[in-house]
């Protein structure tokens, strides 16, 4: 299988550098052109606890890619996604596929450009940070699982779960891809409030103080799913039953506990939305991952006061009118407050 992998950053340099080790022809296509410049002339080297090792492959912009790929393997922020899916159209051959190894509902812009038959699902949860160009830092795996967009299971998700199985032996596949991104969703909603403090994501999640809060973050994300019909699947240590409306306390507990020890085992202790607005100083995957949480909110007859107040605090964040502290956390949380049953 020829396959190019369109943003080689965090979540593409890692899962391309793995196939190209196992003897998969790959093709790195990025927009950073420093990035594209030392992988051709250095190879892209991968650090970390789990292994160092140095690949050599092909590496273009988007306009200088030579050839079409039957899979192209997605992989770029959210917020650049329907920039980045125009541009691989040229390469991407007319019976082939878009992989979205990407964290928010990028399927449905994907599938609006290349049509729903060549957009393939999924939910990737490892952590991994591009440190400069032509070094990415894998700190810590985590779940890896791609699913068709209806849920069908097909001789291409068979081949790719095969392919990134030289990845993530545990890759597989699922009827329910939209379950796991919903559950993402929630998850990920919780990580952009730990952004807005310089606080590790276990640590945040670990204080008593705010506890209350992250559930009821999740607990809002997760009831505009069900609104919509979807069942939102478990992931390392995210239980989503534990944050359901009327979820037992100690369930809820037992699921942040499990969540803190998951993040306590990787070496990447800051999320990539801290990383974005305190070490690289540039705007986040705020609007393209929390915007369609509260777009679908609405569209459902409900609220969602958390998530839009978080993504309020981000935008404010990146313009400067707003310090990362705690006192961000304190806010939202009196928003939990408000919001609570009485």
């Amino acid at each position: 299988m020829r396959l190019a992998v369109v943003g080689a950053g965090a979540i593409g340099g890692t899962i391309g550098a793995h196939l190209v080790r196992a003897g998969h022809d790959v093709t790195f296509v990025d927009t950073v052109e420093e990035h594209v410049r030392a992988i051709r002339e250095r190879g892209l080297r991968i650090e970390g606890p789990i292994d160092t090792f140095e690949v050599r492959a092909p590496a273009f912009s988007p306009d200088e890619v030579p050839d079409a790929f039957e899979t192209v393997l997605l992989c770029v922020k959210a917020h650049a996604t329907p920039q980045a899916t125009r541009g691989l159209l040229p390469f991407l051959a007319e019976d082939g596929c878009v992989v979205s190894l990407q964290n928010g509902l990028n399927e449905v812009v994907i599938e609006a450009i290349v049509g729903a038959r060549r957009t393939v699902g999924s939910f990737v949860n490892f952590g991994a940070d591009y440190l400069e160009p032509g070094v990415i830092h894998f700190g810590g795996r985590g779940t890896l699982v791609l699913g068709e967009l209806d849920g069908r299971s097909t001789p291409r998700l068979d081949s790719l779960v095969t392919l990134l199985r030289d990845f993530d032996p545990d890759a597989r596949a699922t009827d329910n891809v939209w379950g796991f991104l919903w559950a993402k969703l929630a998850v990920g909603a919780m990580i952009f409030a730990t952004a807005l403090t310089d606080d590790g994501i276990a640590d945040c999640y670990a204080d008593p103080a705010y506890r209350r809060l992250f559930a009821a973050i999740a607990r809002e994300v997760l009831s505009v799913a069900a609104a919509h019909d979807v069942r939102a699947e478990a992931f390392d240590g995210f239980d989503p039953a534990g944050f359901l409306p009327g979820a037992a306390h100690a369930h809820t507990e037992r699921s942040l506990d499990a969540m803190v020890a998951f993040n306590r085992r990787s070496a990447k202790t800051h999320s990539g939305v801290w990383r974005d607005l305190a070490i690289r100083k540039r705007k986040t995957e705020g609007e393209a991952q929390l915007g369609p949480i509260v777009e679908n909110a609405a569209s459902a007859g409900l609220e969602a006061p958390l998530v839009a107040a978080i993504l309020r605090f981000i935008s404010e964040v990146e313009s400067g009118a707003r310090e990362r502290s705690r006192a961000n956390l304190d806010a939202l949380d009196a928003i939990a407050a408000q919001e609570a049953p009485q």
